[in-house]
């Protein structure tokens, strides 16, 4: 007998289009933050025009979004909702979760599962800020009902039943755009000087070539805050449109990778 299909036939691989940081949590919670809360350009300006390029080439996207966020701009969640695109967990205002003390973590979570409620969101994934995932996450992830975890890592089966769906810094726009990356690039055997859009461009096509060819799982991340040229948009037009008209590639949120990986441990 053959052996079973890894991925829902036809496909021989997958991809989840993430996003990752909604509006200016983060800067809020470091006090560099000038401008009037819920009004950062990422969310006004940028994610306006991500959308209508998922919606484009029909692809439904995982943003994981910091919990405080979700009350600033609840216009911008109900959008992600009713285009069909999963809003999952990213800590509550980006604390680097692999310096979190216990009592930090629990109030983390605490206060995001207050905040998602009362906006009407059920988390189903988390990834880590920083992506490094505590040894006592697993648990309290477990205790949440959270179904996957998307840090740096492995791909498979976690602690406590948790489905580790991860990402790696290559995968990053901000890898290839940030200045602060310089060590990481230099770790990974890159110049540490800003790489361009297009060699961003260049890796991800053929990362792409390899996850098809290896029936493997991508996990691909595009920052709206970053998204600040016509040359990043173009990048992300490119991975769309190659992705999507892919017959081989299953393109579908975290939470359904999570689903199917749950559903069928003998693929895996």
């Amino acid at each position: 007998m053959p052996p079973p299909p890894r991925w829902p036939p036809p496909y021989k691989a997958a991809i989840s289009f993430t996003m990752d940081n909604l509006g200016e949590a983060q800067d809020m919670l470091k006090g560099t933050w000038a401008g009037p809360v819920g009004t950062h350009p990422a969310v006004t300006d940028q994610l306006p025009r991500m959308l209508a390029l998922l919606d484009e080439h029909r692809v439904r996207a995982t943003y994981f979004a910091e919990a405080w966020s979700l009350g600033v701009y609840p216009d911008a969640v109900q959008a992600l909702a009713r285009a069909g695109h999963e809003v999952a967990w990213h800590g509550f205002q980006h604390e680097v979760w692999g310096g979190l003390g216990e009592e930090q973590e629990r109030e983390s979570f605490e206060r995001s599962w207050e905040a998602a409620e009362a906006q009407g969101v059920r988390y189903v994934g988390f990834r880590p800020p920083g992506g490094v995932v505590n040894e006592r996450s697993w648990g309290l992830l477990r205790e949440r009902g959270v179904e996957y975890v998307s840090p740096l890592g492995e791909f498979g089966m976690g602690r406590e039943g948790v489905v580790v769906l991860p990402f790696e810094w290559r995968a990053v726009d901000a890898f290839w755009y940030m200045e602060k990356f310089g060590g990481i690039r230099k770790e990974y055997g890159e110049r540490e000087i800003l790489l361009s859009p297009g060699e961003f461009k260049g890796w991800l096509m053929r990362e792409i070539d390899e996850t098809v060819k290896t029936g493997g799982f991508m996990s691909i991340l595009f920052h709206p805050f970053l998204q600040t040229s016509e040359e990043k948009f173009e990048v992300m037009k490119a991975v769309l449109k190659r992705i999507s008209e892919d017959g081989e590639i299953w393109v579908a949120p975290c939470k359904e990778v999570a689903e199917w990986v749950k559903g069928h441990p003998e693929g895996f």
